[in-house]
Order: C-alpha cells, then sequence, then structure tokens
C-alpha cells in the first residue's frame, strides 16, 4: 500500500491520470470555436430583435475548474484511497491479553476496548489463538485459549472492577506453557507488578499498552475545625492545575443534587491538593459523596458516612409553649440537651419529612393524619427513629387502645397513672436499674429521679421484650420495636419535668446518647468492626456510580478492617447496628505513583486509528461536482431564464408561553391570597361547597370584623373563604367551619394541613349549627358528620367550658355564649389535671395557651351576620330579648379573636384586681 502521511491508496498506479488533467485543461478551452464575423446588409432587419440563447467565445475559468476537480476526484477515487492504514501484527502462536481492569482502568475504558478489540482482529487474521484475563479478578487454575471470535463476541460485557489486583502475582507464577502478551496496564506502580512481569516474561515476549494522561483519585473527606477538608492526588508531578470538586446529595424533596462546588489547585511539581469546604450544618449533612468532576472512576469518587455529620434531629410537639414559662415548654429539656450535639431542626411534621431527618421526636402528639402516618412509616422504613414521649394529650385519645397503633411500640392503657390519681401511688417511683439486653445497660441510675405520672402499657406476649426501662415496681418506662429498618421508642412520661424529674438529671442526656440521637459518631477503628457483622448498604462500580448493595451477604468486622477489596467485599457504605462506615477505594494519605517499565519492554499507547475506506466518498464528491457544472453551464448559456426561484422561506415561530390558564390562574390566586392574608389581620371560613351556608359564613366573619374594628384596636380586612385542599391555612389565625351533611371529606393532604395548622397556634371553630340537640354525637346529622370530619383530626382532650376559662375574660366578661339559638355548652381544650384554684382567687391559675379548637352547635354565623351596609341578616329571638342575644354573640365573637391574637395574656395573675373589681369582688 502506497501512503501520503495519513492516507493510504490501494491501486496507487491509478493515480498517474492526474498527469494528464493540464492537457485536460487546454482541451476544455478550446471548446467551443471561436465564432466567425461576416457582413450581410440584411443585417439591418435583425436590430431590435434579443437572442433568448447565448454562445460564450470560450469557456469561463471557474467553470474549467470545476469540471478538472471532478475529473480529479473520480480518478482519486478508484486508486482506492484509505485514511488511517493500519499496519498488520505478525506472530503466530497463543497469545495472552492482560488487563489491570481496576478503577484507574475505568477513566478510558471505552479506549481500552478499541484497543482490545483491535488485537482480537488481528490475532483472527493470523488465527492465533487467544486467552483475556482481568489481573482484579484472574480465574483459577491454567488459561484456556479460544478462538478470537469468541473473545469478540463476549467483550461487550467485560467490565473493570472497583478494586486493585490483590492475587495477580499467585496467578502469574502458577502460568504454564508458552504465549506472546500483551498487557493494558492502568498506569499505577504497585509492589507486586515487576513480579507479575517476571513471570509473563518467562512465557513469552510482553508489550505493554498504557494511556499516558494523569491518573487523579480523592480521599475520604475528613472534618476539621468545623470545615470539610478534602485531599485530591495525581500520580505525575506535572504543571499547575485546577481539579473542580463537587459535592451530592438529596434536596429537601429527596431528589438528589449538586450542593457545593470547590477547586483543588496543583502546584507546578506537586501531586497532592488540598482544599477546605465550608458549609452548613444541615447542608453538610445532606452529603452522601464527593467526586472529581468529569472523571468516571470509583477513585475520582469518595462517599461520607456518620463520621462527618452530626444527626439532625426534628422535634415537634403537640402544643405550644406557654408564653414566658419555658421550663413547661414540652421540648425545652430537649433542645437543651441536644443543642450542642446534634442539628435540630424546626417546623411542622410535613417539612420536616422532607428533610429526612436521622431522628423525629413528638412530644405529646397523640393523632397525625393518614398522610403523615404514611410518609413518617416510609421514613422509618428507611432506617428512621421515631421517639415519642407522653403527655396529657396522649393519655387522654384513645391512640393505640384496641389495638396497636403502627406509630406506637406497644398497646397502651385508657387514661394514665399517677401520685393520687385513679391507679395511684402512694409516693413518687424510682426506676430499675436497667437490664443487659436495654441500650441504657451500665448507665447509673440517680436517686432522685423518680416518676409521679405515666401512660400504662397494656400486658401483651410480646410486651416484655419491647421493654428497655422499667420502674421499680416493674410498670414499662420505655418501650421500643422494630419497623422496617427503623426503630420507633416511646417514653412513658413528659418530655418536661411535669411527670418525672428525668429532663431535670444528667441520666437524660445518656439515655438520649444510649439512643445515638445526641452523639456524633467517629470513625470506628479496628477493634470497634471487629465483633459485629457489617451489611452492605452501597456499593461503588469501577466507573464511580452509587449502586444498591442490599442482596450482598454481610461482612464480618475482621474481614472490612483488612480492607481488601474483592466480589465479596466491594468498596461502598456499609451498616451497623447505630452507624454507617464507607469503605471507599482510596484512603487517607494514599500516594499514587507512574508505573515504571523496564526498557526491555515495549511501551505503546492506546490510541486506535481505526482505517476509513474514502472511495466513496470520493465519487460523490465527484457526481456533485458534476452537477453543479451542468447547472453553471446552463446559466453561462442563458438558458436559466424566466421566473426565478426563491427558495427563501421565513419561518417566524411565536414562542407563546405554554402554561395551562387553570394553572396560571391558581398561581394568581394563590398569590393574591398571600398577600391578601398577610397584609392585615384577615378572619377565614372554610368552604362547604353549599352556596348558602357558604354566604352566611361571610356575613357572619364581616359582621364580627366590623364589631372588632368598631370596639377594639384590631382593624381586620374582609374575610375570606378558604379551600381545604388547595389554599394554605398558615396566614390565618382563625377558621370558622359550619358543618353540613353533604360536604365531601377533607383528602389526606388537607388533613396534614389542618394538624399542621391546630399544632402551630391556629384555631378553627366547628359550628354544626344544630343547637346542640345531639350533644355532638348520636341523632344529630350534623353531629355525626362532624365525628367524621375530625377523626383524623389531632384535637386534644376537650371539656365544656369552664366558668374561670380565658374566654370568658378575654376582652369582655362573659359566661353565656350564644348564636342565634341560645346555649352554654361550648366545648375547647381540656385544663390540665393537675391545675388548682388558688384560694382568694376566682379563677385557676391556668397559664393556658389557645385552644386550638372550639365546638359547638348555637349557629354563630347567622348572629353575627350582616349585609354591606352594617342591618343584620337574620332575626335573633324576639324583642329586646333577641337584640341582647345577638350582642352576646358578638360579644363571643370578639372574645374569640381576642383570645386568638393574645393567647394567654387575660390569664396573668397581674389582671386579677381588675377583674375582682369589674366582677365586685
Amino acid at each position: 500500500m502506497f501512503t501520503i502521511g495519513a492516507l493510504g491508496f490501494t491501486t496507487p498506479l491509478l493515480l498517474l491520470g492526474l498527469i494528464v488533467l493540464p492537457i485536460l485543461w487546454l482541451l476544455l478551452r478550446a471548446v467551443p470555436p471561436a465564432p466567425i464575423r461576416r457582413r450581410f446588409p440584411g443585417v439591418a432587419l435583425l436590430l431590435g430583435l434579443q437572442d433568448d440563447e447565448n454562445q460564450a467565445d470560450k469557456t469561463p475559468w471557474w467553470l474549467l475548474l470545476l469540471r478538472i476537480f471532478a475529473i480529479a476526484a473520480v480518478i482519486i477515487g478508484f486508486a482506492g484511497p484509505v485514511l488511517n492504514p493500519q499496519d498488520e501484527r505478525t506472530g503466530d502462536g497463543p497469545l495472552l491479553i492482560v488487563a489491570d481492569g481496576t478503577w484507574a482502568d475505568a477513566r478510558d475504558w471505552p479506549r481500552r476496548m478499541d484497543r482490545i478489540e483491535a488485537l482480537l482482529d488481528d490475532a483472527a487474521q493470523l488465527a492465533r489463538p487467544v486467552a483475556f484475563v482481568l489481573l482484579s479478578d484472574p480465574p483459577e487454575g491454567d488459561i484456556q485459549f479460544q478462538a478470537a471470535d469468541v473473545l469478540l463476541s463476549r467483550l461487550p460485557s467485560l467490565q473493570p472492577n472497583a478494586w486493585e489486583p490483590t492475587e495477580a502475582v499467585e496467578w502469574a507464577e502458577n502460568l504454564t506453557g508458552s504465549f506472546e502478551t500483551f498487557w493494558l496496564s492502568d498506569g499505577l506502580e504497585r509492589l507486586a507488578r515487576s513480579d507479575v512481569l517476571l513471570a509473563l516474561e518467562a512465557r513469552g515476549s510482553v508489550t505493554v499498552f498504557e494511556s499516558p494522561r494523569p491518573i487523579y483519585a480523592i480521599e475520604p473527606a475528613r472534618f476539621e475545625d468545623g470545615n470539610i477538608t478534602l485531599s485530591v492526588n495525581r500520580d505525575t508531578a506535572g504543571a499547575a492545575e485546577e481539579v473542580t470538586i463537587t459535592a451530592h446529595g438529596l434536596d429537601p424533596a429527596g431528589v438528589e443534587r449538586q450542593l457545593a462546588l470547590a477547586t483543588a489547585d496543583f502546584e507546578p511539581g506537586g501531586k497532592r491538593a488540598d482544599v477546605a469546604l465550608t458549609l452548613p450544618p444541615e447542608l453538610r449533612n445532606r452529603i452522601t459523596r464527593f467526586e472529581i468532576a468529569g472523571l468516571r472512576s470509583a477513585g475520582a469518587v469518595t462517599l461520607t458516612d456518620d463520621a462527618l455529620k452530626r444527626r439532625e434531629v426534628a422535634l415537634i410537639a403537640g402544643r405550644q409553649g406557654r408564653e414566658g414559662l419555658e421550663l413547661l415548654s414540652p421540648l425545652h429539656f430537649l433542645e437543651q440537651a441536644l443543642e450542642p450535639t446534634a442539628d435540630l431542626i424546626d417546623g411542622t411534621l410535613e417539612d420536616v419529612l422532607l428533610a429526612n431527618p436521622n431522628v423525629i421526636i413528638l412530644a405529646d402528639v397523640a393523632q397525625v393524619s393518614d398522610l403523615e402516618q404514611e410518609k413518617i412509616l416510609e421514613w422509618l422504613d428507611n432506617g428512621g427513629l421515631l421517639l415519642r414521649f407522653a403527655g396529657p394529650r396522649l393519655a387522654a385519645s384513645d391512640v393505640s387502645r384496641r389495638q396497636e397503633d403502627p406509630l406506637m411500640p406497644v398497646r397502651l392503657r385508657a387514661g394514665g397513672r399517677s401520685v393520687g390519681g385513679a391507679m395511684s401511688w402512694g409516693e413518687p417511683k424510682a426506676l430499675s436499674p436497667f437490664p443487659e439486653t436495654s441500650p441504657f445497660f451500665g448507665l447509673n441510675v440517680p436517686d432522685d429521679v423518680t416518676i409521679s405520672a405515666q401512660v400504662m402499657a397494656q400486658p401483651d406476649p410480646s410486651l416484655s421484650e419491647r421493654v428497655i426501662a422499667s420502674l421499680a415496681d416493674g410498670t414499662p418506662l420505655v418501650t421500643r420495636k422494630k419497623h422496617g429498618q427503623g426503630t420507633i421508642v416511646l417514653f412513658h412520661v413528659t418530655a418536661n419535668a411535669e411527670w418525672s424529674t428525668i429532663p431535670l438529671s444528667g441520666l437524660f442526656v445518656e439515655m438520649l446518647e444510649r439512643l445515638a440521637i445526641s452523639t456524633r459518631p467517629a470513625v470506628p477503628d479496628a477493634e470497634e468492626l471487629a465483633g459485629m457483622v457489617w451489611a452492605p448498604d452501597q456499593m461503588l462500580s469501577a466507573f464511580g456510580e452509587v449502586m444498591d448493595a442490599t442482596t450482598l451477604p454481610g461482612v464480618e468486622g475482621e474481614t472490612l478492617a483488612e480492607r481488601q477489596f474483592s466480589a465479596t467485599m466491594p468498596p461502598g457504605l456499609y451498616t451497623g447496628d447505630d452507624r454507617r462506615i464507607a469503605m471507599n477505594v482510596i484512603q487517607a494519605d494514599r500516594i499514587l505513583n507512574r508505573a515504571e517499565w523496564p526498557s526491555r519492554i515495549t511501551v505503546e499507547g492506546l490510541a486506535v486509528l481505526a482505517e476509513t475506506v474514502l472511495k466513496g466518498a470520493f465519487l460523490t464528491g465527484a457526481f456533485i461536482v458534476l452537477l453543479i457544472d451542468i447547472l453553471a453551464s446552463l446559466m453561462v448559456s442563458g438558458r436559466l431564464t424566466g421566473p426565478r426561484a426563491t427558495a427563501a422561506v421565513v419561518s417566524l415561530i411565536a414562542c407563546l408561553g405554554f402554561a395551562p390558564d387553570a394553572y396560571a390562574q391558581q398561581n394568581a390566586d394563590a398569590d393574591m391570597l398571600a398577600l391578601s392574608a398577610t397584609s392585615e389581620v384577615v378572619l377565614a371560613h372554610v368552604v362547604t361547597g353549599n352556596d348558602e351556608i357558604d354566604r352566611v359564613a361571610a356575613a357572619g366573619l364581616l359582621g364580627v370584623s366590623n364589631t372588632l374594628f368598631q370596639r377594639t384596636s384590631i382593624e381586620p380586612a374582609r374575610p375570606i373563604a378558604v379551600n381545604l385542599e388547595i389554599d394554605e391555612l398558615s396566614f390565618f389565625p382563625f377558621l370558622y367551619w359550619p358543618i353540613t351533611t353533604d360536604q365531601p371529606l377533607p383528602s389526606v393532604e388537607a388533613y396534614a394541613k389542618l394538624n399542621r395548622y391546630l399544632r402551630t397556634g391556629g384555631m378553627i371553630l366547628f359550628d354544626t349549627r344544630d343547637a346542640n340537640t345531639a350533644s355532638f354525637g348520636a341523632a344529630s346529622p350534623n353531629g355525626r358528620k362532624l365525628q367524621q370530619l375530625a377523626a383524623q383530626l389531632d384535637i386534644p382532650p376537650l371539656e365544656p367550658i369552664p366558668s374561670d376559662h380565658v374566654l370568658t375574660r378575654t376582652f369582655y366578661l362573659l359566661q353565656d355564649f350564644p348564636g342565634r339559638y341560645p346555649g352554654r355548652d361550648v366545648w375547647v381544650e381540656a385544663a390540665p389535671p393537675d391545675a388548682e384554684q388558688i384560694e382568694g382567687m376566682p379563677f385557676r391559675n391556668l397559664n393556658d395557651g389557645v385552644t386550638p379548637v372550639v365546638i359547638g352547635g348555637n349557629d354563630w354565623a347567622s348572629a353575627w351576620a350582616i349585609d354591606e351596609r352594617g342591618a343584620p341578616l337574620f332575626p335573633v329571638g324576639r324583642g329586646y330579648a333577641g337584640d341582647r342575644q345577638r350582642e352576646i354573640a358578638m360579644r363571643f365573637g370578639v372574645n374569640l379573636i381576642m383570645h386568638v391574637l393574645t393567647g394567654n395574656y387575660k390569664s396573668d395573675q397581674v389582671h386579677v384586681p381588675a377583674l375582682l373589681d369589674r366582677l365586685g369582688q
């Protein structure tokens, strides 16, 4: 084959035809012949005539050049041009193709496959038997040589491994026979490489193929001085260079995203670059891996484990803390115990689940909606820890009574047990020593830790297995059960000091530590790994891809401590009883060195230039040039006349914003709702679907708003109708919910919003509008509907409004709460059982917060309702008594709104003298 640079010709003699091109140029210049001029007298008759056909006196030079190019392309095409012609390898006998097959090969694995395919093609042409071996996974016994075509068919399934060769020397020394070796090296120096080379040279010649590109690897991330320190290594001391490192993790929606970016700078001649990354705790805890951008290699990825993170703990209380009384807050002692060693998350249950915390603590939360329960169970399946504390709400609810609640570890008895209660103790009880099976085993129980009240566990065959702490009389204090990969723990006492002195002692912090809540686990050493079986959770492929590894068998801690990766113990993330550890390909302080080969070894690159036959391209080009020549000839001769075909077609595509009108309108409505509700105080009513009821509710709230404007410093805006399914409720301090028999049940999403609204200080007034004829139960259709609507709401224990409730004195002094119908039976959140009346005071020092629900049936909206002129819409009673009833109804509405907005203000003892004076006492 004749070659000119990268171009070769299979029939080079045909190129001699290019010599005749100058002769052809002269011949083409002689055609057509020059025109002859002759005088003719009648030529005057031809004046003014036009000849549609023109004939040039000689061919234009550019048209001649076009024809020469066409002929030259035909000659070159038939000469058989080939781009990058390859020299065929020679040799005979068996051929062994060896590849390291490690994570360092993954960066250019396609190029290695191309080189192996080219070697197999050459071997197939020479009919040489071939064997292929990955040193990272050598075969057992002697190698088996096969036809090259067989190996070619298996080539697409070949993949590198994420570990380095560990048994290559033993395998190479056991080889027998003679063969030639082609070794595709990953380029890294290893202690065993020279031994393997000597063993292969003893069987025949060795040729090495290696990429000159540098190899990069990243060490495990370290948490130092509040920063994340990352180190990047390279195998050659080259020029100055920048390497980009990306941090990946889950966003609040659970979608993996790039969370941070950093740049490591290599100095000239340096082989190591460090970079410190400063991130807020919440973002840092979301990171699952760091990787070098643009590289596909397990060495360019490092997984993170618990050693880098502080545990995220979400705190949720069933009721708000009392203003000015932090020590009585359900979360105060938890915050004090966890804040130094954990990252605390605040928010609603729905929001914190999106953040995927390690632990969720529910302090006296009785009911959760079906949607919240479903999401919590899914979170538990993935390894979450749900820690619950009892309290008055849980004790008064029917949660886990008839059957075990999915979010409770045990069944509970109705009511509770306290000093002086129905199931009374003579005196507070002490704790029993923790058993060996308890995670609290070994903790010292102080003598001053006592329990004065608790919720009782229902006796059950499985109860003894779930008790991890008990009182001196044997009653369970802390119970636990597994759910999926997660755990549910219940403290049968409150998280504050109302029922026990545990939160006041150091034992409280120690118990939280033993439950792996408040401690930041350190990286375990070999001794800590030993004696346990670690379950693979995620593993790294050679290309740096994170893959599921839950189907792999567990690994003993002694084996894991050796860090000898293999198919049975791949690099990745391993989980134990209470921690996760990352086993990365690159360990700390790993030094990468380029492999050095003896001078006797031939080292070639990986590049394979494929042969490309250009005959078709040249002939196609000649054909296209000839077509252009035809068109040009017609143009020159004047035969290409007539209307000019304008092929310019201009298409203007109007970029209309394609968004459904309903969606755009919904967003606009939501924005307007948020703006209206947050600019001023706004009262709201729940849309029932009954136009008449909704109209009355709006008119009723308008009447209350006008009365507040006239009599108080509150200046509400016009009321707003709220759709539970699509509207945000947190904008409104108060919701009026009239009950109708035909209104549909809210969705699980709506119930989740309602529970969140009730837990964060909102109030809902449920009005059955039936004059309480059914006593909120059996006979009234509206009463039965209320039971259905409230079944999934986290409503606290209720009681008829007591005479000393703060609602009776928030703004007006009231003892009756009529609407369109008279009646005093209005239900509010029950007072704590230990609330006592102070001697000489007309009411108990309840210091209660805002009751989240008020339930009655007096049809208050009809009594409050006014038209646009301010006139009442509906009659209330008769004569003066009716007017008085309407006035008291208005005053009750004022008290309700003032109670929502001021909370326990009028419950403070500072108001006692003024109230006594007004009461005439």
